[in-house]
């Protein structure tokens, strides 16, 4: 792969290589392999940090100029667009409730549920995972396995800059209805977002669970409950209240994740 990202990198200085065949094709088999899974805009490293391939991401930017706009039908659906959408669902074991959509692109996992929703090119969906009802799954996002995304959840898409590291939902988290991740923030293994989270890669994510609070910005520990809060912030205008995130439990390896996420708040006494 070291031979290819250099080219990558090389068209990427160099624009006017877009217009040659070779060039294209180099591109378009980099997209097969992020469709198939076999390549990823970012992946976990040793050490659990996450790694992530600029340079593959470099080549979805610039698989969009090469393509040509063109209608394509599904059924009673008309769309005009450069892109494809993904195909043979029943081979690849993927369910997909109508009008769920997902572009040519993105990889779709072995035993995935689509519901009505949408996954943008680049990203992956691990096995296991239900993108429930009009969630959105941005570019180049990173969800693992058995992660449960809630009706209307909005997972943040991450293109340009290059350098920006996408949204991560890691294997066996639940996010809650209405929760938006954005700005390449991440969720650990089997954190549970209450509904209407906000996280961002700046947000206060305060852990009120101990006799002082410990802050985290844009990362959701490992088996953290969350719920949203507001935190007091100085204004040349005064003092007002901004959105933060509170982590009040952690979920119990001796429950499943609703059962924790349910417990967790009546320990607390929110409704969520």
């Amino acid at each position: 792969m070291s031979e290819i990202a250099q080219q990558i990198e090389h068209v990427w200085e160099n624009r006017e290589l877009l217009k040659e065949e070779n060039t294209q094709k180099i591109i378009r088999d980099i997209i097969e392999e992020v469709d198939k899974g076999r390549l990823r805009v970012a992946q976990p490293g040793d050490s659990g940090e996450w790694i992530v391939n600029e340079w593959v991401k470099k080549a979805i930017i610039m698989y969009f100029p090469i393509r040509q706009m063109h209608v394509s039908k599904v059924g009673i659906f008309e769309y005009h667009d450069k892109m494809l959408l993904k195909t043979d669902y029943e081979a690849l074991g993927v369910r997909v409730v109508p009008p769920a959509t997902a572009r040519y692109g993105a990889y779709i996992a072995k035993g995935v549920i689509l519901m009505p929703s949408y996954v943008n090119i680049g990203a992956y969906v691990d096995s296991g995972t239900m993108v429930d009802t009009w969630a959105t799954v941005g570019s180049c996002a990173q969800i693992g396995k058995d992660v449960h995304l809630s009706g209307g959840v909005g997972i943040g898409g991450v293109l340009e800059p290059v350098q920006a590291s996408p949204v991560i939902i890691e294997d066996g988290a639940f996010i809650g209805s209405r929760c938006i991740v954005v700005e390449g923030a991440r969720v650990g293994k089997r954190a549970v977002l209450g509904a209407g989270v906000t996280i961002t890669g700046s947000s206060k994510i305060i852990d009120v669970t101990g006799p002082e609070p410990v802050e985290y910005k844009g990362y959701v520990p490992e088996n953290a409950v969350v719920i949203p809060g507001s935190i007091a912030k100085e204004f040349p205008a005064g003092t007002y209240q901004v959105p933060c995130a509170l982590i009040i439990g952690k979920r119990k390896p001796s429950t499943d994740l609703k059962t924790s996420l349910n417990d967790a708040l009546r320990e607390n006494n929110v409704s969520v």
